[in-house]
């Protein structure tokens, strides 16, 4: 039988250090290179010399790849897709040790020496010598390493299912790699006769709360939205302020009401979702001036457990009147008390409403033109551009002043969950019998990852209006952005999470723990596919 390459604790560890290692920030050259480094490295692999045309790299956009690696048995049409991304974030936050942050073994001989600098439960975990700390140990290189492990161990040992390795670019900032993944997941389907069985993420634990140190295994991942607001107000110079309206002044009623609102919270399955909050509030003039600032913006995250992009609109319109009403009153007093003319009535405008304003205002072609005008921009990313493309559109149609546009931003994750399908049901009661018996290791069920992942874009089970109200509502939506919700349904089979264990996923302190990555992790996926593979393998 063909020797291992990464099947032991030390070789899983030396893989994982040599992955870290190449540095691959969103939307760095790093990330460019990646897939193409990763590709050498699986083509070690025998079976891909025998087969080397199940080894693919394809393309996404600003010349990333993402890539797929099949492991494909005679006789087997069932198909389990391992799914894992290799970007990461930044790692600025490690200041002098910025070049040490994506080599863990020095990186954690260094946090040794230097363990008082740190809070007490972090010093604790570094002098434990459990933990291997560097940017993407945990998030989330170590799940992309026990992939290519269960590939090789299929491969030699001719396991009778088929396992198909997807990684992709770009989880962390937009998506983009899983995104652009899709219609390959549907092309290769439709190639090789698979039958998807599963897609299996292996995406960390993440806590729940900041003391939180369980083990969890998900079957099902959160979903989120952004809500954005244009604030478009009426200039005036500072030294006559009530002959104009601030537009900080209308965002302050709108964010005070979306920050922490209940409203936007979903309980579900016995799981709550995180409260939304301010992701970025911005003035949209380029340069100071003693002009008060008349045009403004803001995105705010709302996540999703149940919830269609229809539904988290109504609520986000329903929030804005409320605070156009309370930003009315107070401003109708301000007038009354220094006995001046108010200069309008703010409103509330969907983007829907402006963009068909100004189509009959100005003609469907110049709309057309500022649309393209801003995508000309290659500086700025799809939330700018959506706010942007809306400034643009009421500066032409100014009359509408003051306002608050509501729109949607990219990215939209939609919420997806298998609990209660008995084929995950199976896998996770599996795994939580095995991790018991075999290493008295605790492991809960939770219902949704809630640290984002790329499980998002399959399954999928939105209504159609859900849909159409996202896209009338997202200025960028068919030009630069958009998601192929109709391939998506295609790919429905079940979801489930099994990853690693460790703590402060995109913080300096970012850690694995040692012994879960490298033996019990391991052993657990192992078991699981090998329970599946034989399960399947008496039907072949």
């Amino acid at each position: 039988m063909e020797a291992f390459q990464w099947n032991s604790a030390d070789e899983l560890r030396q893989l994982l250090n040599e992955l870290v290692s190449w540095k691959s920030i969103s939307l760095s050259e790093g990330e460019k290179q990646f897939p193409r480094k990763l590709y050498a490295k699986l083509q070690d692999l025998t079976y891909f010399h025998d087969h080397p045309a199940y080894l693919k790299l394809h393309e996404a956009d600003q010349r990333r790849k993402l890539l797929t690696a099949l492991y494909k048995h005679p006789e087997a049409t069932q198909t389990i897709c391992l799914i894992s991304h290799f970007d990461t974030v930044n790692t600025e936050e490690y200041g002098s040790l910025e070049p040490l942050a994506t080599q863990p073994e020095e990186l954690t001989k260094v946090y040794l020496e230097q363990k008082d600098t740190f809070s007490r439960e972090i010093r604790a975990d570094i002098e434990s010598g459990d933990f291997l700390f560097g940017r993407g140990t945990m998030d989330m290189k170590m799940g992309l390493v026990m992939h290519m492990s269960l590939i090789e161990q299929a491969s030699i040992e001719e396991w009778p299912i088929n396992l198909l390795l997807l990684t992709v670019p770009d989880e962390e900032v937009n998506s983009a790699g899983m995104r652009y993944a899709i219609p390959v997941l549907t092309e290769l389907q439709k190639q090789h006769d698979l039958t998807y069985t599963l897609f299996l993420n292996s995406e960390p634990t993440f806590r729940h709360d900041p003391k939180d140190n369980t083990h969890y295994i998900y079957s099902g991942t959160i979903g989120k939205v952004l809500a954005g607001a244009l604030f478009y107000g009426k200039e005036t110079h500072a030294g006559e302020p009530l002959s104009g309206m601030t537009s900080p002044f209308i965002s302050s009623f709108l964010t005070r009401e979306m920050e922490w609102n209940p409203i936007f919270q979903e309980t579900v399955l016995g799981e709550t979702a995180p409260l939304p909050v301010t992701l970025q509030q911005t003035d949209l003039r380029l340069r100071y001036s003693t002009q008060t600032p008349y045009r403004s913006s803001a995105l705010y995250n709302i996540f999703l457990l149940e919830r269609t992009a229809e539904e988290v609109f109504a609520l986000f319109e329903q929030v804005a009147k409320t605070a156009a009403a309370q930003c009315n009153e107070r401003y109708k007093k301000i007038c009354k008390d220094n006995q001046v003319q108010p200069i309008g009535h703010v409103k509330v405008i969907t983007y829907k409403e402006l963009l068909e304003y100004a189509g009959n205002k100005l003609g469907r072609e110049f709309v057309e033109d500022v649309k393209k005008d801003i995508h000309f921009h290659d500086d700025y990313d799809d939330r700018e551009k959506s706010l942007r493309i809306t400034d643009s559109l009421m500066i032409h149609c100014q009359e509408l002043a003051p306002a608050m546009v509501i729109l949607f931003a990219p990215p939209y994750y939609p919420a997806v969950n298998s609990s209660g399908n008995g084929f995950v049901e199976y896998c996770v009661d599996f795994v939580e019998k095995e991790a018991k018996n075999e290493f008295q290791l605790d492991i809960k069920r939770s219902h949704f990852l809630n640290g984002i992942c790329d499980l998002s874009y399959v399954h999928y089970q939105g209504s159609d209006t859900g849909l159409q109200v996202y896209e009338e509502n997202t200025p960028v939506w068919g030009d630069s952005y958009e998601l192929p919700f109709s391939l998506m349904r295609k790919l429905d089979a079940p979801v489930l999470n099994v990853g690693p264990f460790g703590h402060d996923a995109h913080k300096r302190t970012e850690r694995l723990h040692v012994t879960n990555a490298f033996e019990q992790f391991p052993y657990l996926m192992r078991q699981l596919i090998l329970q599946i593979s034989q399960k399947e393998g008496k039907s072949l």
